[in-house]
């Protein structure tokens, strides 16, 4: 089985600072779901941020959190989900893993665009990661110029359930209320 990673290093500067792994939705932690949904897909999860695997790379945003993931992770393979996700099922995190053995990376995409922080990324992309974060090149979106990419689109995301909820993250306060209409869905 491959590895996981939780990215939860970010200062949730939208969400008052709040520890959005720590929400609740349907009675259990974001981190709680997402824990057990993990253990379903990978034999390693690991949690990336203070307290848990620090960034080597400080001040490196998400990429330097996926960097440190890659560099820790016993697996080429690692599934990499932001702490403010709860809706990613193993099924779908299954199905990205299983097409990342032709490739470098699989990123799902929507008509919201890309997203790098709910997709699969192999030790392939570890020093193209470690060249943008020295030269300060932080938007993920441009590691997939690097890289071998597979992008899988919305209708392919849709048979493993509704996409805006599967890939739902709560940003804000008003992004977290919005949960209980997807929840109903």
């Amino acid at each position: 089985m491959p590895s996981a990673a939780i990215l939860a290093g970010g200062r949730a500067s939208r969400f008052g600072g709040r520890d959005k792994g720590a929400l609740l939705v349907d009675g259990q932690t974001i981190r709680e779901r997402q824990m057990a949904m993990l253990a379903e897909v990978a034999d390693e999860v690991l949690v990336i941020g203070p307290g848990h695997i620090e960034d080597l790379v400080p001040n490196g945003g998400p990429m330097a959190g996926v960097h440190a993931a890659i560099c820790a992770a016993r697996h080429d393979a690692i599934f990499v989900i932001a702490c403010d996700m709860p809706y990613v099922t193993a099924p779908f995190a299954a199905h990205l893993l299983d097409v990342a053995r032709q490739v470098d990376a699989v990123v799902p995409r929507t008509e919201r665009g890309l997203h790098p922080l709910c997709a699969v990324y192999t030790r392939a992309c570890r020093e193209p990661l470690a060249r943008r974060l020295a030269a300060g090149s932080l938007p993920m979106k441009g590691l997939l110029d690097d890289v071998r990419v597979r992008v899988i689109e919305a209708e392919e995301i849709e048979v493993f359930g509704d996409r805006h909820r599967l890939l739902a993250n709560v940003n804000t306060p008003a992004d977290y209320a919005g949960l209980e209409a997807l929840h109903k869905r």
